[in-house]
């Protein structure tokens, strides 16, 4: 029952809010990623045969299936670092220097990608545009290249403000998203089945023997006159690299994974299976279905950035119901396309901003915006980047996918690199390791992590010789940008803005509260409150987290701001209880929530007695239960004894708590305030239950019970201590029994 905090004094409290901290379940995990990664499936097919001829639908099959190798990738340097992705994982396992080169050649990735998702949804617009009209009887081809230009500004100029206001996109639209377009992949499935039921079924030629493949002087670049397309092994991999773009997105699962709800590596694997059977049905039958059912002549026109909507328009079926069926491709098209559009400015201010917080970007570049207080300038200089990968391209998408896939297998690469070097240098910390490992003698091979290294190394070597224009401009891209960091770097230091690189700091909002109540915190009645000090010092809290079901009961963790008697009435401004020293805490504090997958509330409370302000906190939110670590300077018995003398303060109606006192070692003692049933020894009880036996042989006694035993010594007690003339005796035994080892009942799993 909620008691009644009207009767009791306001406890000024400062709430700390800050974001990431709602967890999604790994189904809406898996729909936030595959609103990236399954957009690839709109154009891949299409850059891939124009590269290696109609074999191609057999590399993006390769592709997909090997996608879960680099999957694992991300779900193992994950389980490390639970903000982990390419920049963390590669600083870590080899040096700043190469995390920038990796950071740089990730930002290509990303600047990319909103172009080329960006333009294809313009292509897939434009084909409708040119369907429709021809069936209305008054024609009109739009010129594809030019219109998807100035849709993708449009797009792009969209979520470029969305992104300023700070606007993101919720797991909930995302799944919703997911959801139509799944509606629309199961139809493109049955009734591709069935059209080809009735054309016949021709599957696409196989890529060996190696005269199978149509390589174009484009595909093979500096390769060219080299003879190396004869060559199966080499033939094969430079077919791989030209169909590597349908792994896209992968860098998102490492974001999403700080989101996702408990268990959390469980869950992470759930969401990566889920994200592997999506694509690979849907990815590869995409590329499958067109080069079976759309004619050759009619796929060398227009397949290539509009796979869908021109392979709706070859179903077998009446033409009017064909069209409504390549509109709907067409509006599942943009949604999702656009959709990679805004997590590529989202992914690629993610990564600036992390850059910038370790000190090799100029902080100047993630200075607030005045009204919305986000990180403008990256943001400017993001979509401004995009823009101008639009207009020099001018819409071409196999110019897009070629730089794209540059970025992208060069970040697979050094991510898969640093995971194998950590195998050795850091073995320990995993919770989930790639599969295939044995051991020599002490030390363990992980054959597993080093074939898909050995992969991803192969076809990015490759691709610098293929994709000439890509490797040009990729190289320069990114040699651009680690110069940028190396310069931003030194300038900071020079300027003392930074003297090394710190910790991650999390931003937080901090509201000051004149009286904190469950309903004002929004933390339902017979909550946790564990009471957190130092960052070092988290223990208790991992323990509760592990222990504890959020969304049955909540968990709120507060820290004791302290000041004398003569300040602390005057405390009204946040940033005189939030300094550096609370940032710090709770951010350790978001990070031990994270990685556990739950939420928790945070407060910081001034006061000028710790376990006053605790008790007195516990009693506003309706607590059942306080946690505390151990105390380096009080045993948990002095700290029990200080807790209970805080509470026995309180005015009433005093609540029923239970403090429990977490150790290092993970030793927990309980301690129950205020009036509560007595822990009793084993040999208590068999004294108390002799006691019993032997009064009630005497028939007058018979009506007595166990309690009628313990109040009669009581009150006999308590007569003796109030003057009786076995009082110096009493209190030489209780002496005596309080300085004996406190009991602590047995543990029961």
């Amino acid at each position: 029952m909620a008691t009644n905090n009207a009767k009791r004094p306001a406890v000024q409290v400062f709430v700390a809010t800050t974001v990431m901290l709602a967890f999604i379940s790994y189904w809406r995990a898996a729909a936030v990623v595959l609103s990236d990664l399954a957009s690839s499936a709109f154009y891949v097919p299409g850059i891939a045969e124009q590269a290696i001829g109609p074999s191609a639908a057999w590399f993006i099959l390769a592709v997909m299936l090997f996608s879960y190798g680099v999957r694992a990738l991300y779900i193992e340097s994950s389980t490390m670092f639970v903000r982990g992705g390419v920049y963390r994982v590669v600083k870590t396992a080899m040096g700043s220097t190469l995390a920038k080169i990796a950071v740089s050649a990730l930002m290509f990735d990303f600047l990319l990608t909103g172009p080329i998702s960006a333009v294809s949804a313009g292509q897939y617009v434009a084909g409708f545009i040119h369907s429709f009209s021809a069936r209305i009887g008054h024609p009109w081809r739009v010129p594809a290249n030019s219109f998807s230009v100035v849709f993708a500004l449009a797009i792009t100029g969209y979520f470029w403000w969305k992104n300023i206001q700070g606007i993101r996109e919720s797991s909930e639209k995302a799944i919703r998203i997911m959801q139509i377009t799944t509606v629309m992949v199961v139809l493109l499935i049955a009734w591709s089945v069935y059209t080809l039921w009735h054309v016949g079924v021709h599957l696409p030629p196989s890529p060996l023997p190696v005269s199978h493949l149509h390589f174009t002087p484009a595909s093979l670049g500096w390769l060219l006159h080299t003879g190396v397309s004869s060559v199966a092994v080499l033939a094969l991999l430079i077919g791989f690299g030209h169909s590597v773009l349908a792994m896209s997105g992968e860098e998102t699962l490492a974001q999403v994974y700080r989101e996702i709800e408990s268990p959390k590596v469980k869950n992470l694997e759930k969401t990566a299976a889920i994200i592997f059977v999506y694509t690979l049905i849907f990815t590869s039958l995409a590329a499958f279905f067109g080069e079976m059912i759309v004619p050759t002549a009619v796929r060398h026109r227009h397949l290539l950035g509009n796979l869908l909507g021109v392979l709706a328009m070859y179903l077998y079926g009446p033409y009017n119901l064909r069209l409504a069926f390549q509109a709907f491709v067409v509006v599942v098209g943009a949604l999702i396309l656009a959709g990679a559009v805004n997590t590529a400015i989202i992914g690629s201010n993610g990564v600036l901003n992390r850059v910038s917080e370790d000190g090799v970007l100029h902080q100047w570049f993630r200075a607030p915006h005045k009204k919305y207080g986000t990180s403008h300038r990256i943001i400017n200089m993001i979509c401004g980047l995009q823009a101008g990968i639009i207009l020099i391209t001018r819409g071409n998408v196999a110019l897009l996918g070629e730089g794209y896939a540059f970025g992208l297998i060069w970040s697979f690469s050094f991510l898969a690199v640093a995971v194998l070097v950590l195998r050795f240098t850091a073995p320990e910390g995993r919770e989930w390791r790639i599969p295939l490992n044995f051991r020599i003698g002490a030390t363990e091979i992980p054959l597993g992590a080093a074939l898909i290294a050995i992969v991803l190394l192969a076809t990015a070597v490759m691709n610098l010789f293929t994709k000439e224009i890509a490797t040009i401009a990729g190289a320069s891209f990114t040699g651009a940008f680690f110069l940028l960091f190396i310069v931003s770097e030194r300038v900071s230091r020079r300027k003392e803005l930074r003297a090394q690189p710190s910790e991650h700091k999390d931003q937080f909002r901090v509201t000051a509260r004149p009286d904190v109540a469950a309903e004002t915190l929004q933390v339902r009645p017979g909550n946790i409150l564990v009471a957190v000090r130092s960052p070092e010092a988290l223990y208790h809290l991992s323990y509760i987290l592990e222990r504890v079901d959020t969304s049955r009961q909540d968990i709120v963790v507060m820290t004791v701001r302290l000041y004398s008697q003569s300040v602390a009435p005057a405390v009204a401004d946040e940033a005189q209880v939030f300094n550096d020293y609370e940032q710090d805490l709770l951010t350790r504090v978001v990070a031990v929530a994270e990685k556990a997958g739950k939420t928790v509330s945070l407060l910081v409370v001034p006061g000028t007695d710790v376990f006053r302000s605790i008790v007195t906190t516990a009693q506003r939110l309706e607590s059942s239960t306080i946690l505390a670590g151990l105390s380096q300077q009080l045993s948990a018995e002095e700290q029990g004894k200080s807790t209970g003398d805080a509470w026995e303060r309180l005015a009433e109606p005093r609540p029923r708590l239970t403090l429990e006192i977490v150790g290092p070692d993970g030793l927990v003692s309980i301690f129950h305030l205020g009036p509560h049933t007595p822990r009793l020894r084993p040999e208590d009880l068999e004294l108390l239950h002799n006691i019993w036996l032997e009064l009630t042989t005497e028939p007058e006694f018979r009506g007595l019970h166990h309690y009628d035993v313990i109040a009669l010594a009581l009150k006999q007690m308590q007569a003796e201590l109030q003057g009786g003339n076995s009082r110096e005796a009493l209190l030489r035994e209780l002496e005596r029994l309080a300085r004996q080892p406190r009991y602590e009942p047995p543990r029961q799993d």
